[in-house]
């Protein structure tokens, strides 16, 4: 039986509700669903807070009931001082938040990649969220290996000349290091009209991680909505990266409402948890 998008979010708390009152302290308090079945685990792009700071990002990101992140450089700038990093790292443990990575990181020369290595390693991050160019590729590899640091190419959709697809990036690192691999961006993938349940099917074996959103429309116009408001499949999507046993982090990217995101992410999460309290 096909459950509704009105009980996809009554399985998961009221989310929206929680998040938004104020008096309410954590959202992740009104939350039954248990997703400890699962392999993978939920987490935030802070691309999401990008209008605010770093102490307010973490607050939000607790109260959303969420433990992982990936700093955009507007939470820890790419040239960090070592001083800087260790503070954020602790203000991340105070909150219980997992940095796991970082991105999205351009690597447009040699000095961007060994910047971004550099970068990471400091920070304790395990994977960069990047787009290196088609000809540093090679050198990237090196550095994945020299740093055990993965990298998760991102897919940037209509306008993007160098991976606007999984399968653009996928055909370039293939037959690379196993360290080198992709973040699927199911909205941009979906924004030039691919499937991303296929996708995740067809490049799995180096999908690293995921960023999990919804768009108005399947084409360069469409733009983020709240999650479940859209045209992506998201129940067929999830049961796909539940199927593949997937085991890495499925992030929340919300790229709408920079200034006031919180109500948007908030419903976005609970739909998704109130959808795998079905799978």
């Amino acid at each position: 039986m096909k459950t509704s998008r009105r009980e996809f979010l009554a399985l998961s708390g009221a989310g929206l509700l929680a998040a938004s009152l104020p008096g309410v302290s954590s959202y992740a308090n009104t939350i039954s669903p248990d997703l400890s079945r699962f392999a993978f685990d939920l987490g935030i792009a802070s691309y999401t807070f990008r209008k605010f700071s770093l102490e307010d990002t973490l607050s939000m990101t607790k109260r959303l009931g969420i433990s992982r992140i990936s700093f955009k450089s507007f939470h820890l700038p790419l040239d960090a001082s070592d001083e800087l990093i260790a503070s954020t790292l602790a203000k991340c443990d105070v909150e219980g938040i997992n940095l796991y990575g970082g991105g999205v990181i351009y690597m447009k020369t040699k000095e961007e990649v060994d910047n971004a290595f550099e970068y990471a390693r400091k920070a304790k991050m395990k994977m960069i969220i990047g787009v290196p160019g088609h000809e540093f590729l090679s050198y990237t590899e090196k550095k994945v290996k020299e740093y055990g640091i993965k990298l998760a190419i991102h897919n940037h959709g209509p306008g993007d000349d160098l991976y606007p697809s999984a399968e653009s990036a996928y055909k370039y690192i293939k037959d690379m290091d196993p360290g080198m691999g992709l973040c699927l961006d199911i909205g941009h993938t979906k924004r030039i009209n691919r499937d991303p349940e296929q996708d995740l099917v067809d490049f799995f074996d180096r999908i690293f991680d995921i960023h999990i959103k919804d768009v108005t429309a399947a084409s360069k116009e469409g733009s983020t909505c709240e999650i479940g408001r859209g045209v992506i499949d998201i129940p067929s999507f999830l049961k796909m990266v539940v199927k593949k046993k997937y085991s890495d982090t499925l992030a929340f990217e919300y790229e709408k409402d920079a200034a006031d995101p919180l109500p948007g992410v908030a419903e976005s999460i609970g739909y998704v948890r109130g959808v795998l309290s079905t799978i």
